[in-house]
């Protein structure tokens, strides 16, 4: 932009160059001009010049951009080095899973084909049998009208409107001659077509005259079919979708309504800067370019309605996303033949065979693209969420088939909606199952929690006594995990609707403490945790737990506080959004995990009667392994809520009458010395948590440190404490 000062500078300089012409000249210089251009060049920088020194004048004027040398940038071998390489061979080429599935679905279709002709065959040939005459007639109609010229008689009839006797005369010898070549053609195709039917009625044999006659008769019913009743239908109805083009895109990027595109449009620019050619990818289109400059990927994001509507697409097949390795504005749009919620889609490899190794990928679901995408369920924690009815259980439950089939995993499974959709896992193979939130589910849970706690911490002993070279990452691998005298096996947990838990009146702090230690610490030991809920708030999901879950499955949800609890913070701005599924995209969802971005997954569809017949594959390989237990064999749980002593007996024991009230720490540590086989390793925040189902309640104690500084920190008082002994003697059955 011009400054309204530049033009009085420039008339101030011509004054005073004009006025120093004017003068006279003592005198002039011998300029030495090598020096002059040496000192001109010696400097890229203004400020570097002794004619530009700003100090002396502070009004001189400082470049900015100063020029770029030629040899600026990376040399040739570094753009080779950093150029991203196009692969030879396709993905789907490439992965032999992708490879065969294709081959499935075109001998499918094929197949389907054939089938569906070959049973309306018969249809057909009536069909065209009684459509022979009309063909007949047409055949004869058209053969004589061939034969007497008729094409050429429009123009003849125009030479006697305009009464050109010479044109005219010259077009009817021309039709004259015609008509005398094409009724010899005719004549002698009569002779031979005759002649060639006696000679086939006479000495062909009989399969050979039924197949001529057939031909024949079928070819006349093909010429006189209707237009708009066609005898052969389509066996399959294809997809038909219009090719993305640069026009299509650039018309469907100026309809967002974002200022940039629309100035530069308007300018008579593109608006988008396409890097690539628009390529198949997949069944669908896809297209990639730079967005202008200030334009995020995540504006086109928040507009996918009005991309879809620009480029009369449905909105399930128009699916914008950013680059991850690139700048923001970097633009990949993939547009499906068909809606990705309605694609046929193919079968689940495991639904039908096969097992699992849980420490390897596994593939559970199918991008936009139709490609595999694999979950490894081993070393993580993981967290799905969703509104009602958007298939969060049918994930889980798809998770927790995964784990059944490696005969190694150990099965929790909690349903707490009480609905009964994990039943076919857990009758089947579960360890530990229960179903809906009545208090004697909550008790079953609990003391399951409380034993997979204790089992933790057991296996961070022995993973920590192993030898280096057995144990190097002091991490659960496959290889031990097959070591049964270890107990390092896989424990995958499942919870759905895991706000009943935490949300419990009485237990809900002990099931977040003890699931917060399983989801930090359980994936280096060989424990999976797999949370469900549709509140996914910070109630349902404890801050200790969504930030520790490294795998996150996030479906449906109405808003970015929902979003980002699933995703992570500011998932949401960076245009991971599953508040833009629609009510028909159950099971769609975005995948965080595997060490890469969020992905678009729409999770394999498995039914009850299909999961049943998985689960029932599972237990079939888990008994010839000898490796079935717990709830699938109709065994009970050990009825142990805590430590296998008297709990309040032994606190009691530790807490002497003169001190009314003393800290949950030292609770702790007299109880490690008086039995370390039990209480080895505990600390207040496990006094606190094992008393509360007593009905012991913690609370601010004063008390004096070793080194006598006066404190406060939590405790209990005595007296509630020998009140809740009395309480359980007079119940015998009570905890």
């Amino acid at each position: 932009m011009k400054h309204p000062d530049d033009d009085n500078e420039l008339f101030d300089r011509l004054e005073a160059e004009m006025a120093a012409d004017s003068r006279p000249d003592p005198g002039a210089d011998v300029v030495d001009l090598d020096k002059a251009r040496s000192a001109r060049t010696g400097s890229g920088d203004p400020m570097t010049r002794p004619a530009a020194d700003a100090s002396a004048d502070p009004t001189a004027r400082v470049m900015v951009d100063r020029p770029t040398p030629a040899a600026a940038g990376p040399g040739y071998l570094g753009r080779l080095a950093g150029a991203r390489r196009r692969a030879v061979v396709p993905v789907w080429l490439r992965s032999t899973a992708e490879l065969r599935t294709a081959l499935v679905w075109v001998a499918r279709h094929y197949a389907h084909t054939i089938g569906y002709h070959a049973l309306r065959a018969p249809v057909y040939a009536a069909r065209l049998a009684l459509q022979a005459p009309t063909g007949a007639a047409r055949f004869v109609g058209s053969t004589m009208r061939w034969v007497a010229d008729r094409e050429g008689e429009p123009v003849r009839l125009a030479a006697v409107r305009r009464e050109d006797a010479a044109e005219y005369l010259k077009l009817s010898r021309q039709r004259d001659g015609r008509v005398r070549l094409r009724t010899l053609v005719m004549v002698l195709a009569m002779f031979i077509g005759l002649g060639s039917a006696l000679a086939i009625y006479v000495l062909a044999p009989g399969w050979l005259q039924t197949v001529s006659v057939s031909a024949v008769v079928l070819a006349l019913g093909y010429a006189g079919r209707k237009a708009d009743d066609p005898v052969i239908h389509r066996a399959v109805e294809l997809p038909k979708a219009t090719k993305l083009t640069s026009d299509i895109v650039l018309r469907a990027l100026g309809a967002l309504g974002v200022p940039a595109i629309n100035q530069a449009q308007a300018k008579g620019r593109d608006g988008f800067e396409f890097t690539a050619p628009i390529t198949r990818d997949g069944p669908g289109w896809r297209a990639e370019g730079n967005l202008p400059y200030g334009v995020t990927v995540t504006d086109v994001i928040e507009r996918r309605e009005r991309l879809a509507s620009g480029l009369r697409r449905p909105l399930g097949c128009v699916w914008p996303e950013a680059v991850s390795n690139e700048h923001t504005g970097r633009l990949v749009l993939w547009v499906g033949d068909q809606d990705l919620a309605s694609a046929p889609k193919p079968a689940w490899p495991l639904l039908k065979s096969g097992t699992v190794d849980l420490f390897k990928p596994v593939a559970y679901g199918t991008d936009q693209r139709g490609r595999w995408v694999a979950v490894t369920l081993m070393f993580i924690a993981g967290v799905i969420g969703a509104i009602p009815r958007m298939g969060k259980t049918f994930l889980l439950r798809l998770l927790l088939l995964i784990a059944a089939l490696d005969p190694r995993a150990e099965l929790h499974t909690y349903d707490m909606k009480g609905t009964g959709d994990l039943d076919p896992v857990g009758e089947a193979v579960s360890h530990r199952h229960g179903v809906g939130e009545e208090d004697e589910t909550i008790q079953y849970a609990l003391a399951d929690f409380r034993a997979l706690r204790e089992e933790l911490r057991r296996r961070t002993k022995v993973i920590r006594s192993l030898p280096r070279d057995i144990c190097p990452e002091s991490k659960v691998t496959s290889t031990l995990a097959d070591k049964r005298s270890l107990g390092l096996h896989p424990i995958v947990i499942g919870v759905d609707e895991c706000q009943v838990l935490f949300e419990h009146a009485e237990h809900g702090k002990e099931f977040e403490e003890i699931a917060t230690d399983l989801v930090k610490r359980g994936p280096a030991t060989g424990i999976v945790v797999l949370l469900a809920t549709q509140r996914p708030d910070a109630k349902s999901l404890p801050t200790g737990i969504s930030a520790n879950a490294g795998a996150r499955w996030c479906l449906k949800v109405m808003g970015q506080t929902e979003n980002d609890m699933v995703l992570g913070t500011s998932a949401y701005k960076r245009g991971v959004r599953a508040t833009m599924f629609a009510w028909g995209d159950k099971g769609l969802h975005y995948f965080v995990g595997e060490g890469s971005d969020a992905r678009l997954v729409s999770a394999a569809f498995v039914d009850a009667p299909g999961a049943e017949a998985v689960a029932a594959r599972a237990r079939t390989v888990r008994e010839e392994a000898g490796l079935l237990s717990g709830y699938a064999l109709g065994e009970a749980p050990e009825t142990v809520t805590g430590p296998a002593c008297d709990l309040l007996a032994d606190i009691a024991a530790v807490v002497p009458e003169k001190e009314e009230r003393v800290w949950n720490e030292r609770i702790a540590a007299r109880l490690a010395e008086l039995r370390p086989e039990v209480y080895a390793g505990w600390k207040g925040e496990n006094v606190t948590s094992v008393l509360k189902p007593h009905g012991v309640r913690t609370r601010d104690v004063a008390g004096t440190t070793d080194d006598g500084t006066r404190t406060t920190r939590r405790g209990i008082v005595r007296a509630d404490l020998l009140k809740a002994i009395a309480e359980r003697n007079q119940k015998p059955g009570a905890a």
